[in-house]
């Protein structure tokens, strides 16, 4: 298991930009892929983007492909999440999650590690 914190949420127009961090814990951050996901009042949490251990692989949901990047950090034990062009229905709380493998579907249940989240509001 390892231990994640997001930060960097909060309260944005419409077209603006924010940048997600996640901390984690240990000395193996290298072995895990990291994910972030989303959820909505109301809604399911959803799979957002995904990194490989080495950082080499990326994927994302369409909803957010040429909007949001992923990256890591493994010297920093840091994943990030850059949001541009931000849009209302990007209002969430943002999870970070970690699991021991990249390939294969993003089911949330798939990921054993989470951080407790970070609000992210955008206004119209």
């Amino acid at each position: 298991q390892v231990q994640l914190v997001e930060s960097g949420g909060g309260l944005v127009q419409a077209g603006g930009s924010l940048r997600l961090s996640c901390a984690a814990s240990g000395r193996t951050f290298s072995a895990y892929a990291m994910g972030w996901f989303r959820q909505a009042p109301g809604k399911e949490r959803d799979f957002v983007a995904a990194i490989s251990g080495s950082g080499d692989s990326t994927y994302y949901v369409d909803s957010v492909k040429g909007r949001f990047t992923i990256s890591r950090d493994n010297a920093k034990n840091t994943v990030h999440l850059q949001m541009n062009s931000l849009k209302p229905e990007d209002t969430a709380v943002y999870y970070c999650a970690a699991r021991a493998y990249y390939s294969g579907t993003y089911h949330p249940g798939t990921f054993g590690s989470w951080g407790q989240g970070t609000q992210v509001t955008v206004s119209s």
